[in-house]
């Protein structure tokens, strides 16, 4: 495959466990590393990289300060990691043309699942079943779940409710029908569990949360921006 990556990452530990681990990986991902902004301009310029992992607080150049810069002449995904975790962080990293956004700390393992989507995402290589309502959409072969051109990191039972409300725009679907198919007939607890879940959900889904509507003391039905 050899999808080359680059890693600005000022905490020498931090780069050393992510590069040990992508180097691990069958995919055969190559880890380029940086440890401030300055150094993570020289390594771009003239040298193509399929995806950048980009920390906020850098010593020379911040990361705001580096995707603004990055995205003046390329497309290429960013992925913040960064221990500013803050929402207002976090929308300015999105405003900035960021991918994708994760606190620290973060699942190596999800990372790196993020990391391969988007890239192949980015080079029309992703072949899927999605299905789709409005901005929200998932392929169940994959596991992948979008909102927008944010990837999603769903855990299996919200995967599921989303994927029932994407298969059913429109219709509602009560507390029980929900309970029924995810969770199954022999699950023995009170059908509240459904709301903690869409709860969870609509949190998620960040500013698409209001795709997902109550109908109150009946269920829930997905209803598509316009």
């Amino acid at each position: 495959m050899g999808y080359k990556i680059l890693l600005v990452e000022d905490e020498p530990g931090l780069r050393e466990i992510i590069a040990d681990y992508f180097s691990a990986q069958a995919d055969g991902c190559t880890l380029d590393t940086a440890a401030d902004g300055r150094q993570a301009l020289e390594k771009l310029d003239g040298n193509p990289y399929d995806l950048i992992l980009l920390d906020v607080m850098l010593p020379e150049l911040d990361g705001f300060t580096l995707c603004r810069s990055i995205r003046r002449s390329s497309d290429v995904p960013v992925v913040f990691l960064t221990a500013r975790g803050s929402e207002e962080d976090t929308l300015q990293g999105y405003g900035l043309g960021a991918d994708d956004y994760l606190t620290k700390p973060f699942s190596l393992p999800v990372l790196y699942a993020k990391v391969l989507a988007l890239i192949r995402r980015d080079k029309g290589l992703v072949t899927s079943e999605r299905i789709t309502a409005g901005p929200l959409s998932l392929d169940p072969r994959s596991g992948y779940a979008w909102a927008g051109e944010r990837l999603l990191d769903l855990p299996p039972k919200e995967f599921a409710l989303l994927r029932l409300l994407l298969e059913n725009p429109g219709r509602l679907l009560t507390r029980e029908t929900l309970l029924l198919r995810v969770w199954g007939y022999d699950f023995d607890g009170n059908d509240r569990v459904v709301d903690n879940h869409i709860k969870n959900l609509r949190r998620t889904l960040g500013e698409y949360a209001n795709c997902i509507k109550t109908v109150i003391r009946a269920g829930y039905r997905l209803e598509t921006m316009k």
